[in-house]
């Protein structure tokens, strides 16, 4: 569904993507974790059309996203840090992506989030107002909504409550059962022995590896994703 072909990204000096190379396929939940700087969050916002490579090839769908926007369409993207306008209340914040979605033709929506977080509560309450937990949950919503194909998430459980935390889980892993392609990155790697299924480790700049989650663990002999970074990275500063 994405494929990324010998992308590169520099700013200034600043050597950020190196002749990154990659193929992600429906039905798997995929992390992308390294350590800060090590190209992440530019490689994800040149997938979503937000920082253009200075060169390679970037398609959803066998198409080139470069000069197309309505790829976007398939993807629902949930950012870190979620920024709403203040004085809008939550329930006008979802009105007013139906209204936008409705004339692009958006599908059937998927209001399966927004019930299960008990975010229909709190339509009148404004964006100014809401704790950080409670502004995720509006991403995590909003992501959802449109039933996409694709879906993005940036430290989607960072600052939920566990309750919440474990409502996004399941959603994710059904939506990755549904068929539909995830790519989650994130810090608490202890959160994604349970949903992901394939691991992407990135360092400054460079692909280490892309490997399915049991492949990880035999090579390893760990018996989870947090043990198994661990163990590649002690190896890698004892070498």
């Amino acid at each position: 569904m994405i494929d990324v072909q010998n992308v590169n990204k520099q700013f200034g000096k600043l050597k950020v993507l190196n002749n990154v190379s990659l193929n992600l396929e429906a039905g798997a939940c995929i992390t992308l974790i390294g350590p800060n700087g090590c190209g992440k969050t530019t490689l994800i916002k040149s997938i979503l059309g937000m920082v253009l490579p200075d060169s390679g090839l970037i398609k959803v769908n066998g198409e080139p996203i470069r000069n197309n926007v309505t790829y976007r369409n398939q993807i629902g993207y949930m950012p870190q840090i979620g920024r709403y306008p203040d004085n809008m209340t939550i329930g006008q914040i979802v009105a007013m992506m139906k209204d936008i979605r409705k004339a692009d033709g958006a599908p059937n929506l998927d209001e399966t989030l927004l019930q299960q977080l008990n975010l229909t509560a709190l339509y009148g309450k404004r964006m100014r107002t809401l704790s950080g937990g409670t502004t995720q949950k509006v991403s995590a919503v909003l992501a959802f909504l449109f039933n996409p194909r694709i879906l993005i998430l940036d430290e989607p459980t960072a600052g939920l409550d566990p309750l919440a935390s474990e409502i996004l889980k399941e959603k994710i892993i059904y939506e990755r059962e549904q068929g539909k392609l995830i790519l989650i990155t994130s810090h608490l790697l202890s959160e994604l022995d349970d949903m992901v299924t394939q691991v992407i480790f990135m360092q400054e700049g460079n692909i280490v590896f892309h490997q399915p989650v049991p492949s990880l663990l035999a090579q390893t002999s760990q018996t989870s994703i947090s043990k198994a970074i661990t163990h590649i990275l002690k190896q890698q500063s004892a070498a």
